[in-house]
């Protein structure tokens, strides 16, 4: 089968613990290492220019997707290896997540979460079966596996829902997951 490609929803900006940017860069660089395509939202801020700057720098190939209405404001980098520009973030975030064999979300914001959301329901609804890993960073998303798990107990959800995503503490916990799930 041909190159696996890994979708990574994360923050265009940096937040303020060092360790979000650095599991970025280790996970762009594990990423091409590994021969995966780095499947991303095409800005050059934030965690996503640091992984995709980090996929570029070890040759790793780049698939990036970028609405026209955020070209100018996540700084749309065009030097990738595909650069799509899309009219809405509707189509966008489809592109993103058709082009890919697996998920990884780094810290980030609504946006994070609003991608990381559309994923977790078309599994929940049986759409597709693509691994999910949510990189954990120094317990950054650790408030939002509790709200899951409340989810759950509350009986808004079946507990499968908990299994659509799996927990990884940091790149190198990301990058032996997708290893062992995409080989």
């Amino acid at each position: 089968m041909g190159q696996k490609s890994v979708c990574v929803y994360c923050g265009s900006r940096s937040g303020t613990d060092p360790a979000f940017a650095e599991n970025a860069e280790q996970l762009g660089l594990g990423l091409a290492e590994a021969g995966y395509r780095l499947v991303y939202g095409a800005g050059d801020v934030g965690l996503m220019g640091v992984v995709a700057r980090a996929a570029q720098a070890a040759g790793g190939e780049t698939f990036g997707v970028i609405p026209q209405h955020l070209v100018e404001w996540e700084v749309g980098k065009v030097d990738l290896t595909s650069y799509v520009v899309t009219e809405t973030m509707h189509e966008r975030k489809k592109v993103m997540f058709m082009n890919c064999h697996a998920v990884v979300v780094m810290p980030g914001g609504a946006g994070s979460l609003d991608e990381l959301f559309e994923v977790l329901t078309w599994r929940q609804l049986g759409l597709h079966e693509k691994p999910v890993f949510l990189m954990n960073t120094n317990g950054y998303w650790t408030p939002l596996m509790d709200l899951l798990k409340h989810v759950v107990e509350s009986g808004f959800a079946d507990a499968s829902l908990l299994g659509y995503v799996t927990e990884v503490a940091d790149a190198d916990g990301a990058l032996a997951g997708l290893k062992k799930a995409l080989g």
